[in-house]
């Protein structure tokens, strides 16, 4: 079971996700907004940061920068691929909303598993 700080500023979406990662088995922390998500990576230990790719007050990908000094994994979760620097985007693993409950948990193992954590920022 992994501990999983979800990050995402869409009520509904983060409700939705959140319910699907406790299904699948994991414990789950939420923060709708960057400095929130940030308080509580200098707090606590995530096995996982799943961050949307933008969100109202900073990126996923400026999370993700912190959570990997951590040695955290890393999913970043967004509608807007397109419009994010494509340079950041592809350091880390990512789906493309929306996204199904089987292909996001997938992809939680998968970043659970792979050397993301070891991929800080140039």
């Amino acid at each position: 079971m992994a501990r999983i700080l979800l990050v995402e500023d869409d009520f509904d979406v983060r409700q939705v996700m959140e319910h699907v990662l406790i299904d699948g088995g994991h414990r789950v922390d939420k923060a709708d907004a960057a400095p929130v998500a940030k308080d509580l990576l200098t707090s606590r230990h995530y096995d996982l940061v799943l961050a949307d790719g933008r969100l109202v007050n900073g990126t996923g990908m400026e999370l993700a920068d912190q959570a990997v000094k951590a040695g955290t994994a890393v999913l970043i979760v967004t509608g807007y691929a397109f419009d994010l620097p494509k340079d950041e985007l592809k350091r880390f693993e990512y789906l493309l909303k929306p996204v199904s409950q089987n292909e996001l948990l997938q992809a939680v193992e998968r970043a659970l598993h792979s050397d993301m954590r070891s991929r800080p920022a140039p």
